[in-house]
């Protein structure tokens, strides 16, 4: 018996769903359950083939246990050792190698000093930064500060002017944030990319929480949704994430990739809404049967982005 765990956290609605929806299907040989977490002996596999994480974020435990399961076969989703070297900045860089529009977008160094560090620790970096130069590049103000690692909308500050800008960032203390130009946009997109499937949901950032997803769809352009579709296929292939979310704001009739590293989505019922759910939970069993199917549990089991795969061919894919 091949069996598909799922770790979570705090979440409540889907975790339980997708088990269910996987054993409704009553697949030979495979079965599904809430991930438990037993001793973990370094080198010894644990008895899942598939396991999906949307926790190991938040516990640094979990997610050195990940990586000694996909190092003893067990395909987990998504790959714990990018997630751990994936972050934001990164990911910016690569839209555009990939030839997806992202937001102009600085880098800063944190407004505090880590832990065990001194001023000699950053005798390679040029400070105080040419702050007007920066200004000038990102369009001028309003602008949006935001960690270059991270999620879930924290440490997320919208500045209209330099007294805010330095505010916000005192505010962040070690934290490493970006600075980036801000999208007024016509309509706004969260896209849920899992297994290779891909659904377009209308969103609206500036409402709360449960009512960011709209129940009506706001653009019906066939031709943009088609691009925002391909968009999110690039962005996601190219970081080897089977379960993410892309995020875009229309400009001008142009998709810009606002957010798309987040490897736990939000799939919670009370936010995303009935439709929303019930594609994800369907889409997601789907997705893990097949990987357990395919699980011989023989060698190490890592998915990797098609940037990674690609780089001995001097261009990235396209």
């Amino acid at each position: 018996m091949k069996k598909i765990g799922i770790l979570f956290g705090q979440e409540n609605t889907f975790p339980q769903a997708f088990v269910d929806r996987v054993n409704s299907k009553k697949v030979k040989d495979i079965s599904a359950e809430l991930a438990v977490v037993d001793e973990v002996i370094q080198g010894q596999p644990t008895e899942y083939a598939v396991l999906i994480d949307r926790i190991s974020q938040d516990v640094p435990f979990y997610r050195s246990y990940l990586k000694n399961a996909a190092l003893q076969g067990t395909h987990v989703i998504n790959n714990p050792f990018w997630w751990s070297a994936d972050e934001k900045f990164f990911n910016n860089c690569l839209s555009e190698k990939l030839g997806v529009p992202v937001p102009k977008t600085v880098l800063l160094p944190s407004n505090e000093l880590p832990p065990d560090t001194t001023d000699q620790s950053f005798r390679n970096l040029k400070y105080p930064l040419d702050w007007e130069k920066i200004i000038d590049h990102l369009g001028g103000f309003p602008l949006y500060m935001k960690p270059h690692a991270g999620g879930g909308w924290k440490s997320v500050y919208r500045v209209e002017s330099y007294d805010e800008m330095f505010e916000a960032h005192r505010e962040t203390h070690t934290l490493v944030m970006m600075l980036q130009e801000e999208i007024q946009f016509e309509a706004y997109f969260r896209c849920y990319y899992v297994g290779g499937e891909v659904r377009i949901m209308p969103y609206e950032p500036r409402n709360p929480h449960h009512l960011r997803y709209l129940q009506e769809p706001i653009v019906t352009d066939k031709k943009l949704l088609s691009t925002v579709e391909k968009y999110t296929r690039k962005l996601c292939e190219g970081l080897g994430y089977d379960f993410n979310t892309v995020e875009f704001a229309i400009r001008d009739g142009i998709p810009y990739a606002i957010d798309f590293c987040n490897p736990a989505p939000d799939a919670d019922v009370k936010s995303v809404g009935e439709e929303n759910f019930e594609w994800v939970v369907e889409t997601a069993a789907n997705m893990a049967i097949k990987y357990a199917k395919k699980n011989r549990k023989t060698k190490p089991n890592m998915t990797w982005g098609s940037f990674i795969t690609s780089v001995t061919t001097d261009k990235y894919p396209s």
